[in-house]
């Protein structure tokens, strides 16, 4: 659905709206001195609006790969007893396919320009867990011990938000992110799940 602001600039959508607003403030004035009340005003959209689209500021930068991380999460627990190496890179790898340069690969580049440091290592800190987490719990579930199934899963969550965060800094857009996730998965080859 297409709708047009005051000054007859068309907008995709409220949600694209709201993460550009949100990115272009971010950028002038940083994030912590940027409300949600700035978010909407910039978007030209109720605080209702924000709400039905993201459940905070940091959701802008976040939601787009949650979405991913959501589906390869269901899909690491599909795997049961069948959990192999093969199988969960391949499921990792389709979180960064096609990932096209969004508000969280802004973010990354322009990081300290944002005033986003340290909520990018908490962010990605609480990423990092719920994606260790199930890769682990897959791991486990096709017969690896409980120690070697949390390295695992710390080792393929770090290489799948490593090699976005690579990716964002070098120039999105300029090459695909699952060259990078496939140069990291080499990079732990020698655990049990190795190339």
């Amino acid at each position: 659905m297409t709708s047009t602001s005051r000054a007859g600039r068309p907008k995709v959508s409220s949600r694209e709206t709201l993460a550009e607003a949100a990115c272009e403030l971010f950028l002038e004035r940083g994030y912590d001195a940027t409300s949600v009340a700035d978010i909407t005003q910039r978007a030209g959209v109720s605080r209702s609006s924000f709400f039905n689209y993201f459940s905070s500021k940091s959701d802008v930068l976040w939601s787009g790969l949650d979405e991913r991380m959501n589906e390869a999460i269901a899909s690491l627990e599909l795997l049961g007893p069948d959990a192999g190496g093969d199988a969960v890179r391949g499921i990792l790898l389709l979180i960064v396919r096609d990932f096209a340069p969004d508000p969280l690969a802004l973010a990354l580049r322009n990081a300290a320009a944002m005033g986003l440091q340290e909520e990018l290592v908490r962010d990605t800190g609480l990423r990092h867990a719920r994606l260790a987490a199930a890769i682990a719990s897959a791991a486990t579930a096709s017969g690896i011990d409980v120690i070697r199934a949390d390295v695992l899963g710390a080792a393929y969550a770090a290489a799948v938000l490593s090699s976005l965060r690579f990716w964002a800094e070098h120039g999105a857009g300029q090459s695909p992110p699952d060259a990078a996730l496939r140069n990291a998965f080499a990079v732990i080859h020698d655990l049990p799940w190795g190339i």
